[in-house]
């Protein structure tokens, strides 16, 4: 517990604000892990950023994480730090595939980039985003390719076709439904 930060103020500083969070914890390796409702995403973030017991002022990186047998699916994760007071802070935000997550580009401006990178891989829609578009796959790239339920191969192959001296785009044909494996060691001896 040495890790943790020394401050009364810190910790209470998210048990003070009940009405946001929905669960805070304080782990062994130091790390404060909270989860907050989708709706309270730019209040809390606004009080993170500017109270004097948290002073949240780099926000890390923004990913997600997806649980499909869940009913909220996704995982919004946010990675904070406070220079000032030397601590760390994760934050989620569990939301349905419908739900849409508020963006907090105009709190801090790192977090345009993750936020169409989270829009790319996971589909998770962040309203009032500057400029929500694909970041890492192609324009015309169908479906979130985190996401678990999307296939391994993907929907279409891009080959390069000689005859036609340019790059063709085709639906995938799996000519194998099932691969067998054999497992035993050919270096083995019986």
């Amino acid at each position: 517990m040495s890790n943790l930060p020394n401050s009364a103020g810190f910790q209470n500083s998210f048990l003070n604000i009940p009405q946001w969070v929905e669960k805070c914890e304080f782990l062994r390796t130091g790390e404060v892990s909270v989860q907050i409702r989708s709706d309270a995403v730019l209040p809390f973030f606004a009080y993170i950023r500017d109270h004097t017991h948290t002073q949240m002022k780099v926000l890390i990186d923004v990913t997600a994480v997806d649980y499909p047998a869940r009913e909220k699916r996704f995982e919004v994760v946010y990675h904070l730090l406070s220079v000032s007071l030397n601590t760390r802070l994760r934050v989620k935000v569990c939301v349905d595939e419908t739900t849409s997550v508020p963006s907090i580009d105009h709190l801090y401006k790192s977090a345009g980039w993750f936020e169409r990178e989270v829009w790319d891989m996971f589909g998770i829609f962040f309203s009032n985003h500057p400029d929500l578009r694909r970041i890492l796959t192609d324009y015309g790239f169908e479906g979130h390719p985190m996401r678990k339920d999307f296939p391994l191969t993907g929907y279409i192959e891009a080959r390069y076709d000689e005859s036609e001296k340019r790059v063709v785009l085709e639906p995938i044909e799996l000519a194998q439904d099932f691969r067998f494996f054999e497992f035993a060691n050919p270096w083995e001896m019986k």
